[in-house]
């Protein structure tokens, strides 16, 4: 299947995460957000007032909770996602706790996944697995973790650890999702080709800070 680049675009979640993000560099990520309509602006949780108002609901606003470790507790990951909502949040992605997953700590997981849901309320939710960190096992489990907890999505990575989306990854997560739950690939996604390819794998949503700029350099 071949894409437009303003459906590309428009699949998009156009993130600034750097621990050294300015306002004025959150504001101008926003504008470029509103050029291009991308599905969202991704940015950190000390800036969602500051976009949500300069946005005023044209698009929508995204954070990241228990980011990017995951070791955050689940009551620490529930106010994180209830601030952020009451901020002006419409969509929050929370990292989950490797550890666990490797402990077989699999009940403890999807409990702490339905909390952060139910502090979202009708926000979207989606999960960060940190697919360079798991073993295709592991995948496939936090695949249905993930579907059971009841969120909206699934999602491969930080950006901030050992590596970002694959194609293999994101074939093996839409595979093994349950009904109603889609597949964010991020990481390292920095093409036209590469974010094609990762939709036509069937990823719904894209995290990423380059493909905005790549539309720039054919303008």
């Amino acid at each position: 299947m071949s894409y437009t680049v303003g459906e590309i675009l428009s699949h998009v979640d156009h993130t600034l995460l750097s621990p050294a993000a300015t306002r004025a560099e959150i504001l101008a990520l926003c504008e470029d957000a509103l050029k291009y309509r991308t599905a969202s602006v991704c940015i950190p949780a000390a800036y969602v007032r500051d976009a949500a108002e300069y946005l005023a609901g044209r698009v929508a606003v995204c954070t990241v909770i228990g980011f990017p470790n995951g070791y955050s507790t689940t009551e620490a990951k529930c106010f994180e996602a209830k601030d952020a909502i009451a901020r002006g949040a419409d969509e929050i992605d929370m990292v989950i706790n490797i550890g666990w997953l490797k402990d077989g700590r699999d009940e403890e997981l999807r409990e702490e996944i339905a909390a952060v849901k139910a502090a979202c309320g009708d926000r979207i939710l989606k999960v960060i697995i940190e697919t360079c960190l798991l073993t295709e096992a592991e995948k496939i489990r936090m695949c249905g973790i993930v579907t059971e907890a009841g969120a909206d999505y699934i999602k491969t990575s930080t950006g901030f650890s050992t590596g970002g989306a694959t194609f293999a990854d994101v074939e093996l997560m839409v595979k093994n999702v349950g009904p109603g739950v889609r597949v964010k690939a991020a990481g390292g996604i920095s093409s036209l080709a590469d974010a094609e390819r990762m939709l036509s794998l069937g990823a719904d949503r894209l995290g990423t800070s380059r493909i905005v700029k790549a539309v720039k350099t054919t303008e």
